[in-house]
């Protein structure tokens, strides 16, 4: 603690015998201190030597009394006369005394011959001290004082050159232009009150001489230059008295006074008195670290306002369509196109980053400061927002500020819900719009519903219906609606269960990995599940909805897997698949449960009805995050395993089921393949396909409905010259007969 160091130069001065040598050492490079002082801090130097009794110390805390937070200090010195202590060459109080103060060896004697801890504390410790002075160096100082008040300095100053930088370095240049540096100072004092500026001149400057050194006002140099030497006050005691000295300072020192301190088996603590059973734990400096460490979380939270309140988040806000609703996806795209909000989140960023190291350079202490404490802290460390926390809280702002309360919004749900538990925050949730929905424009009396629609839709009660589409037309091509559609309740519980009634049998196909059969993941592993659809079953469509693995693992086994999926929705063709997002905007992630009485483990994959898509073959790749040991890292992997050696079966696992779960659609493909054709006649003869309406409309809501369930990038058992044709047929009668754009639908599925 900080007390401890001031204690230990809390020193003795005998002046009485010195010798003085003359020396030249002059010091003039100057050198820059600042020091902080809070009121909280005067605990730690009351009765602790003459320290608190000093000029410069007293002067400092009055200039801090008047709102000076920092004092800035430039100054050179001037070595003179190098001084040595001759009291500790005559040791022997009895026999050959030395003249010390009349007042300290009336405290010697009263000592007798076995004084305790307390005596020692109470007659000598606390009157003067630990250690005295066995040589330093005398001479002369000039300085440059400078007090500021940094709230005051950032109010004052209009002019942004003038800030505590700026001050430092015209402080800098007082030995250069003396005069010009207090003429700038005095200026910025008379005109912002935020400094107060005082020159010092003590002892002998320069390279004048003094014959007799006691007549000279010097003062004890204590720059790197000219060090000062200490010596323990034990040493002018007896022999017998030392060892007592010594223990006694340290139970005053590291103890406080209030029990001994002792060292054993290389762990020292402190032997509380029975009146002070807490002298193990220092409480001053724990509530000073726990009030720290509150103003802290303050500051973190107040970042967040101040982030709110700029004029960079509100023209954000202002800039944001109300006439219809923002999904988080289309917030995420206005989020990164305003760069002069995203210059003002990267500034909240870095300032959130020190803050938090801050912080935990602070919990540290705390935490080690109540290791023997009766109580534990309890703190809990602030958590920097997301992104995607961001994006939420920008609907938020949208769509539950009303009536002067706050509230969260849920997209899921397009609800809020509101703190003070009531539903008055909630404003009229817009209509959803935009080129791949049915509605053109929210309805101007109730924002909530839609006021027209898109050519190719009707307006029904305020939503927006297919025009001239049969759905049941829909399904002579594709059956998008069958009995294992449920709910997403009744699918989890299926799903969880492992329901067979949606079990897909799919081949599994792997060079490097066969199943119930123990394996190396250090190296990249691959597997794939295959239907053979495009030769076996061609007239299905297979829609997955979850996927399982059961994986067993060695005993004390430090394996991690990590799968990385790929979906190919109607070929195994790696061109046109996609890699699952797992725990990546809301997709989900694997879920891995223990069986009972064994070492494997289930991993599951639920997709559920809002992530389920089409898929053909699942490619698999495995790696491992395992903590290999430093004797295998230089192993391939590839070769057999050996369960005999223990420092290698840690590391392997083997894979026993594998399962996907999903169903399957009746797919017509002659039936496609007649549309696509009658589309590609009405596309070479020009624009008389127009007159072919109703195969367009249907091949549309057809592309909308399929592009819903895998990604735009692929085919759907079409070459490529018959893709391209009906996917320009079908975009020129969208773009120009329905007056409609659709950025999402690139091929035809």
């Amino acid at each position: 603690m900080n007390w401890r160091f001031i204690e230990v130069i809390c020193f003795l001065f005998i002046w009485d015998h010195i010798t003085v040598q003359s020396s030249r050492q002059e010091r003039q490079e100057p050198s820059a201190t600042e020091q902080h002082v809070t009121k909280q801090y005067d605990w730690l130097i009351s009765d602790r030597g003459p320290f608190h009794h000093s000029r410069s110390y007293l002067s400092f805390v009055e200039k801090f009394h008047q709102g000076f937070t920092t004092r800035y200090k430039i100054y050179r010195e001037f070595a003179r006369w190098k001084v040595r202590n001759t009291a500790i060459e005559r040791r022997d109080l009895i026999q050959n005394p030395v003249p010390l103060m009349p007042e300290f060896q009336r405290s010697v004697r009263l000592l007798g011959r076995r004084p305790t801890t307390q005596q020692f504390i109470d007659t000598i410790i606390k009157k003067y001290g630990t250690h005295i002075l066995i040589s330093a160096t005398l001479g002369g100082e000039e300085a440059l004082t400078m007090y500021l008040a940094k709230n005051k300095l950032d109010r004052k100053l209009v002019n942004a050159t003038q800030n505590v930088e700026a001050l430092h370095q015209l402080a800098s240049s007082y030995f250069i232009d003396r005069d010009g540096t207090m003429r700038k100072l005095h200026e910025i004092q008379i005109s912002t009150n935020a400094i107060k500026v005082t020159e010092t001149r003590t002892g002998p400057l320069g390279c004048s001489s003094y014959d007799n050194l006691d007549s000279v006002s010097s003062i004890l140099l204590q720059s790197p230059e000219s060090k000062i030497h200490l010596q323990g006050l034990q040493v002018i005691f007896p022999d017998y008295l030392q060892e007592k000295f010594v223990q006694s300072a340290l139970s005053y020192i590291m103890c406080n006074g209030e029990g001994e301190y002792l060292c054993r088996n290389s762990q020292c603590i402190c032997q509380c008195a029975d009146e002070y059973p807490q002298c193990n734990c220092p409480i001053t400096d724990i509530q000073i670290m726990e009030n720290t460490l509150l103003a802290m979380s303050e500051t973190w939270a107040s970042s967040y306002k101040d982030f709110e309140y700029s004029d960079e988040f509100k023209s954000f806000l202002k800039r944001l369509p109300s006439t219809h609703f923002l999904p988080i996806s289309s917030v995420h795209l206005l989020w990164g196109s305003d760069w002069d909000l995203q210059a003002r989140y990267r500034l909240l960023q870095s300032s959130l980053e020190i803050q938090r190291l801050k912080i935990h350079r602070t919990a540290r202490k705390l935490f080690s400061l109540s290791i023997r404490c009766h109580h534990n802290p309890n703190h809990q460390m602030p958590r920097e927002r997301s992104v995607m926390q961001w994006l939420n809280r920008v609907q938020s702002f949208l769509y539950c500020n009303e009536n002067g309360f706050w509230g969260t919004f849920l997209e899921s749900q397009r609800t809020c819900v509101c703190h003070t538990g009531v539903t008055l925050c909630q404003r009229p949730i817009p209509c959803v719009i935009g080129g791949n929905n049915s509605c053109a424009m929210c309805s101007l009396a109730n924002i909530s519903q839609c006021g027209s629609c898109n050519k190719g839709y009707k307006l029904y009660r305020g939503r927006c219906e297919p025009q001239n589409v049969d759905s049941e037309r829909s399904e002579q091509f594709i059956s998008f609606e069958t009995d294992l559609d449920f709910q997403d309740l009744e699918l989890k519980y299926l799903l969880q269960k492992m329901d067979s009634r949606l079990y897909i049998h799919t081949t599994f196909i792997s060079n490097e990995i066969r199943l119930e059969t123990f394996f190396d993941p250090r190296w990249r592993k691959r597997m794939s599940l295959t239907l053979k659809s495009n030769k076996n079953r061609m007239d299905y469509l297979h829609m997955i909805i979850g996927l399982s693995m059961k994986i067993c693992q060695m005993r004390n086994s430090t394996i991690d897997p990590t799968f990385f999926v790929y979906v190919n929705p109607f070929s195994g063709s790696h061109s046109e698949g996609w890699s699952m997002p797992f725990g990546e905007h809301g997709y989900p992630r694997w879920e891995k449960v223990r069986l009972q009485n064994s070492q494997c483990f289930n991993w599951t994959l639920l997709l559920g009805n809002r992530w389920k898509t089409f898929f053909e073959t699942v490619h698999i790749y495995l790696r491992s995050r395992a903590k290999i040991p430093a004797g295998l890292r230089n192993d391939t992997g590839q070769g057999p395993v050996d369960l005999a050696d223990p420092n290698k079966r840690q590391i392997y696992i083997k894979i026993s089921d594998i399962q996907v779960f999903g169903y399957s659609l009746h797919f017509n493909g002659d039936l496609l393949r007649s549309a696509v054709q009658q589309v590609n006649q009405s596309y070479t003869q020009g624009t008389q396909f127009y007159s072919s309406s109703s195969v367009m409309l249907l091949l549309l809501d057809i592309r909308d409905r399929i592009n819903r369930l895998a990604p735009p990038s692929h085919r759907l058992k079409l070459n490529n010259s018959e893709m391209i044709r009906v996917n320009h047929a079908l975009d020129m009668y969208s773009s120009e007969i329905l007056k409609q754009s659709d950025h999402l639908t690139t091929k035809l599925c």
